[in-house]
């Protein structure tokens, strides 16, 4: 069997683009996946495109030979735009092989070790009573995880951190009083703020508020966090950013997080998340993947939560908690693993258990998207 064609398949789905790859092969057998750099698809499509000028007449079968040379063939090794790249054509070939040996793809990752793969669910609505709202009725509904949102988040102009804290600080309060603590409550904030700030957000709530932070300061600088760390004892889900194992090393090596916000379609594909989840499991760090894509992610990382032993949710954007876009169009795809009320429940099809309407997603039309480029009050840039 040899690789015949590589299409990225860039794609307005919902209210975002999703980028598609198909990988084709000389006896007709073929595999999805899909990028995760949201916002800079055609970048990605370039990266694909170079890749795919020596993948052809290669052996799908052999992925983790791919992945190498893929990644080692080059100076320039790396970087968020290359592994994006790599994660669609690696999570492909796990479809194709997988479809091609007549097994699910959790099977070529070591086997199932769970039935079904519980999920986190988020609440979009404004700090206040909405928010309260809106995480009761998600207990109600079954959700024993659930992520809040920060006050002011939902601006698509103006983001002033300190403005944010002791608001959203209120409201989580809030939030814990009325689920009670046998409910999993945390908070995403998006890296949007500084050391100082993460920490006095922190300090203003009553120790046990906040079962998790996510992403409270960008992650360049693993010191930084380790300088948070210090400050606070919520502990930390990071790493949705991160594009290989060599960016989680730190923060693994140095015990400075307890999960793991794993993104399939960024970190390098289903072979390097495997990675990173043994790794993890040494350092009793908990995978918590990052899932804000279309079916393929899902999918993907369905079967990746099936195969590792240290597991807690997956994030889902499907949940009623949540203003869901349309991201999983089932006319464009009307094979996919939905939602059993909280979990997704692991299927046994072969490959990934997603089927793509090609001509329908042939006619869909790529659209330039830019996340908010918020600003303080003072006119200067800060973070989205």
């Amino acid at each position: 069997m040899k690789i015949t064609a590589i299409i990225p398949y860039p794609a307005w789905v919902g209210i975002r683009n999703q980028l598609i790859v198909k990988v084709e092969t000389d006896e007709g057998i073929y595999g999805w996946g899909e990028s995760g750099l949201s916002g800079r698809e055609k970048a990605v499509i370039g990266a694909i495109e170079h890749f795919r000028e020596f993948l052809l007449g290669k052996n799908p079968m052999a992925i983790g030979a791919i992945w190498q040379e893929i990644y080692r063939s080059q100076y320039f090794e790396g970087g968020r735009v290359l592994t994006a790249a790599m994660s669609a054509i690696d999570i492909a070939l796990h479809d194709l092989k997988g479809k091609a040996l007549g097994v699910p793809v959790y099977e070529l990752l070591g086997g199932k070790q769970r039935d079904f793969i519980p999920t986190f669910a988020t609440v979009r609505g404004p700090c206040g009573e909405i928010m309260v709202r809106q995480a009761e009725e998600l207990v109600e509904l079954g959700w024993r995880a659930i992520r809040l949102f920060p006050h002011g988040h939902e601006n698509p102009r103006i983001f002033e951190p300190r403005e944010s804290l002791a608001e959203t600080a209120n409201w989580c309060t809030k939030t814990r009083d009325a689920v009670g603590h046998e409910i999993v409550l945390g908070i995403d904030y998006h890296h949007r703020l500084s050391v100082a700030e993460a920490a006095s957000f922190c300090q203003k709530m009553p120790p046990g508020t906040l079962d998790f932070l996510e992403e409270p300061i960008r992650d360049e600088t693993p010191e930084a966090y380790e300088a948070l760390r210090r400050l606070t004892d919520i502990p930390f889900a990071i790493g949705e950013e991160f594009a290989s194992k060599w960016q989680f090393l730190p923060y693994i090596e140095r015990d400075i997080h307890q999960f793991n916000r794993i993104d399939v379609c960024n970190v390098g594909g289903l072979t390097e998340a495997m990675k990173v989840a043994g790794w993890s499991e040494a350092h009793y760090v908990d995978v918590m993947p990052h899932n804000p894509l279309g079916p393929i992610c899902t999918a993907a990382t369905v079967h990746f939560g099936a195969a590792v032993p240290n597991f807690s949710w997956l994030e889902t954007r499907a949940s009623p908690g949540e203003l869901y876009h349309g991201f999983d169009n089932p006319e464009l795809f009307p094979s996919q693993i939905t939602l059993n009320g909280t979990v997704y429940d692991v299927p046994d099809t072969p490959g990934l258990g997603v089927e793509v309407d090609e001509e329908r997603l042939k006619a869909q039309s790529f659209k330039f998207w830019e996340a908010p480029h918020l600003i303080r009050r003072d006119g200067s840039v800060t973070n989205w």
